[in-house]
């Protein structure tokens, strides 16, 4: 009888207890969240999610102009709706990766290796000590506020999305933290599948477990989709402003980090307006969450952006 299977045995215990308690907590999650769903009314939701989110009303500028038009900036008429209703480019899909069974196991249960591999497939990688700290406040003040504080998921965002998505019968909202993000553009599809979020939710968990908060942001502002083509912080600094990252102006930073929400639709090679008008909104975020000073905030949402093509 061969010595290895005792030990082989073993790791195989271990890695079913794992997914029974990453289960069991992702299990929890989603019952806590139905409860606060029930305690919690609607509209104080709403407002949790507006103060946190950063989504609101563009506030009026009368000094902006488009340098490529020269036509004064009219925040009504590139209003929020407006942006929902435009014709949206998909994010360039990915195929996910073929994994077996016990290979797909193996990752949700110590995924640091995986991580790593994932790494060094990213061409101009940047490490977060060559990124200026403003464009990593300005990341967190729109997508991810209690970033340093969570787990890998948001509880209260989670709630959102559930009665949100309750209510439709399917997921039309999700409440994914920067963690999960990062996870999702390491690993999985775009696809709006209850088993697929389970996925996310576990490799999160893991995620923080063996990463710390700095070095996730890094991985995330490395493999995040920017829009016309640019996967990066390099490569978006480059392809927009023709610049290195710790080049970045507040006013730059803060239009780089509001592309992720919807990158084809925010580029300002698609609409420079639009990609404006968003920019405003994390500079609103950033002076909120005391990432900027009330002048530099000032000053960044009238300072002239001048794109490399």
């Amino acid at each position: 009888m061969s010595k290895g299977n005792p030990p082989t045995t073993r790791r195989s215990f271990r890695v079913i207890f794992k997914i029974i308690k990453y289960g069991l907590a992702m299990i929890l999650t989603f019952l806590i969240s139905f409860a606060l769903t029930l305690v919690i009314k609607t509209s104080e939701l709403d407002n949790y999610a507006d103060n946190v989110e950063q989504v609101g009303n563009v506030p009026e500028i009368k000094t902006l102009f488009d340098e490529q038009n020269n036509r004064p900036f009219d925040p009504v008429k590139y209003s929020e709706d407006k942006a929902v209703e435009s014709v949206q480019e998909e994010i360039p899909r990915r195929e996910e990766e073929k994994l077996g069974v016990l290979a797909t196991l193996n990752r949700m249960t110590s995924i640091k290796p995986a991580v790593d591999e994932k790494i060094k497939t990213i061409p101009h990688y940047v490490t977060i000590d060559k990124m200026p700290k403003l464009l990593l406040q300005a990341v967190i003040s729109v997508e991810d506020t209690r970033f340093y504080n969570h787990k890998g998921f948001d509880i209260f965002g989670i709630a959102r999305a559930v009665l949100v998505n309750v209510e439709a019968g399917e997921i039309q909202e999700g409440a994914s933290t920067i963690t999960q993000q990062t996870v999702k553009n390491l690993f999985l599809t775009s696809d709006q599948t209850f088993t697929r979020k389970a996925e996310e939710l576990i490799l999160s968990m893991n995620m923080e477990k063996d990463f710390d908060k700095d070095k996730i942001l890094e991985i995330y502002l490395n493999s995040i989709y920017f829009g016309s083509n640019y996967y990066g912080i390099y490569d978006a600094a480059q392809g927009y402003f023709g610049k290195e990252p710790n080049e970045l102006t507040i006013a730059e930073c803060a239009m780089l980090a509001g592309l992720p929400n919807a990158p084809s639709v925010y580029s300002p090679y698609v609409d420079f307006h639009l990609a404006k008008q968003r920019q405003l909104v994390v500079i609103d975020a950033m002076e909120k969450f005391g990432a900027i000073s009330k002048s530099e905030a000032e000053n960044a949402r009238i300072e002239e952006i001048i794109l490399a093509h």
